[in-house]
């Protein structure tokens, strides 16, 4: 099968099988249906699903099934999206849109906004404890890797670290990737360990599958640079120019377009060099490392 309709199949197999979870999951909750609606908004809003297709394409290399990875994949979905609902907020990057609808504390309020970010982020740690289909010494690490990448020397190290380098007027291209290695590529890189630790792959390959992953997070952060400047805001479900508004420190303003395209290509080269060291079925992360290359939204 031609690589970019075998994606194609994965994604929408997989993207489907992650979202038809969230209503029940969400709704199944105690709590004010005023938050769960909040949290489902935000959900439901679209968005590429990379993070758990990382770990369901990692779990499918090795033959395992995927129910082994449905707890995690959803988790690990909702700790994005949290993060997201957060960023939007008017103390951090102040968005009104996103993926073509309004932000969340937009369409409800701040205060509900970040509420639903909380109940998010906790609720996942939970999915995974409560999974019936892993045994618990799996499903202990797996909550350590997502705490970890997720948290202070993770994702949200990462954001911080962002916030303050806005303050400085130059920063070197390093201290950039230094940033995003936290603040994007974390998460992007646990999909693949917890997918490795749940499919039993060996350290080597748990190794070389979060190079992989690092390395296709800083090609998804430096895409998502040079499509703010080259994109199609009806694709990228936002205007055009943001970073360059708001003043933000992206590859593109410190590199150039063509230096921010040359250090895509590298990375991505680098992420499908360490998938030759996975003995597995990569077909699927490979075809992903291109399409995170070529992407238009």
């Amino acid at each position: 099968m031609e690589e970019n309709q075998m994606l194609k199949e994965f994604i929408e197999q997989y993207k489907q099988r992650v979202e038809k979870q969230f209503p029940t999951m969400i709704n199944s909750l105690a709590g004010p249906q005023r938050l769960k609606d909040a949290m489902l908004y935000s959900l439901e809003a679209g968005g590429k699903r990379i993070r758990p297709m990382l770990l369901y394409a990692v779990l499918h290399g090795y033959g395992r099934p995927a129910v082994m990875g449905d707890a995690a994949a959803c988790a690990l979905e909702m700790v994005h999206t949290y993060s997201l609902i957060h960023d939007d907020l008017p103390s951090m990057d102040n968005d009104d849109m996103r993926r073509g609808m309004p932000t969340n504390h937009r369409r409800f309020d701040e205060a509900t906004a970040v509420l639903a970010g909380d109940a998010m982020l906790t609720h996942s740690f939970h999915l995974i404890a409560a999974d019936q289909h892993l045994d618990d010494a799996v499903k202990v690490k797996l909550i350590e890797q997502l705490s970890r990448a997720s948290g202070a020397g993770g994702m949200v190290g990462g954001q911080m670290a962002d916030m303050l380098a806005e303050r400085e007027e130059n920063i070197l291209a390093a201290d950039l990737e230094n940033i995003h290695e936290h603040k994007t590529g974390d998460l992007l890189a646990v999909g693949l360990q917890m997918g490795a630790v749940a499919a039993g792959a060996d350290e080597e390959a748990q190794k070389h599958l979060d190079l992989f992953g690092r390395h296709i997070g800083l090609s998804f952060q430096i895409k998502d640079d040079l499509l703010d400047v080259e994109g199609d805001e009806a694709l990228i479900g936002k205007p055009v120019g943001s970073d360059q508004t708001n003043h933000k420190h992206t590859y593109v303003r410190l590199l150039g377009v063509e230096g921010a395209k040359k250090r895509l290509d590298e990375h991505t080269e680098a992420a499908l060099e360490a998938l030759q060291h996975v003995h597995a079925d990569t077909s699927i992360l490979s075809a992903l490392a291109h399409y995170i290359r070529t992407r238009e939204q």
